[in-house]
């Protein structure tokens, strides 16, 4: 497939062979996101851990200190002053079956994230297999499956990211948009990487941070030499 004029030209500015320092690989992202859109920048990490293995699995949440530059819908799977509270924080959607009923019946996906009260996963279980598949399933872990509901969507709103190895022992998350500008994705990187670095499994032997990219929606992925403060990699 034959690359875009922007992206041919972007590719001319990054040097392949060249681990960019953080700072640096910032300023070169937000200057090869060409795109007429404000561009998603996202973070890439290859870890050196067996995602196969129970015990060498990476997944936490991040609230990222500038947010995602997304607007989150959150819809609240909940009853009674559970969801009073929920509607005072600002859920874009709150209610219990019915909405259980609107994703079995409608194919309804209108939303980014589902929150919901412990008492209420009997309710949500019957979905399962319709929101595990896209990652959209409370889990106590990332934080959705809660009593404290206002916290859990104060959070969202807020810039909470959710960041998991998948089967091919990658990370994929959002950082930012173009529009942030260089300081405030380099703010947000190093809040995600710290994260991921202290999510290392003991399990994990070896080189755990094994190669470091990031990239704009329509533009060349930049590799990204970080050194923790903390962690042996």
């Amino acid at each position: 497939m034959s690359k875009g004029k922007n992206y041919v030209d972007s590719s001319k500015i990054i040097d392949k062979s060249k681990l960019y320092d953080s700072a640096e690989a910032m300023k070169l992202v937000v200057e090869t996101a060409k795109a007429k859109f404000d561009e998603t920048i996202e973070l890439h990490v290859k870890l050196g851990v067996d995602p196969r293995h129970a015990d060498q699995q990476v997944r936490g949440v991040v609230v990222l200190p500038n947010g995602t530059g997304k607007k989150v819908k959150v819809l609240v799977i909940a009853k009674g002053d559970k969801a009073d509270e929920a509607q005072k924080a600002g859920a874009d959607y709150v209610g219990a079956e019915e909405y259980v009923q609107k994703i079995q019946s409608e194919n309804w996906f209108d939303f980014d994230v589902v929150v919901t009260t412990p008492d209420m996963m009997g309710v949500v279980g019957r979905i399962a297999r319709i929101l595990g598949p896209k990652g959209l399933m409370p889990n106590p872990k990332s934080g959705t499956v809660t009593t404290d509901v206002t916290k859990a969507i104060n959070d969202i709103k807020a810039g909470k990211v959710e960041y998991r190895v998948d089967k091919t022992s990658i990370i994929h998350v959002p950082i930012g948009k173009k529009s942030f500008g260089d300081a405030k994705l380099l703010e947000n990187f190093d809040t995600l990487m710290e994260a991921v670095v202290k999510a290392k499994p003991a399990a994990a032997k070896g080189q755990y941070l094994k190669s470091i990219y990031v990239a704009s929606t329509m533009g060349p992925s930049i590799k990204v030499n970080y050194r923790p403060a903390t962690a042996n990699n």
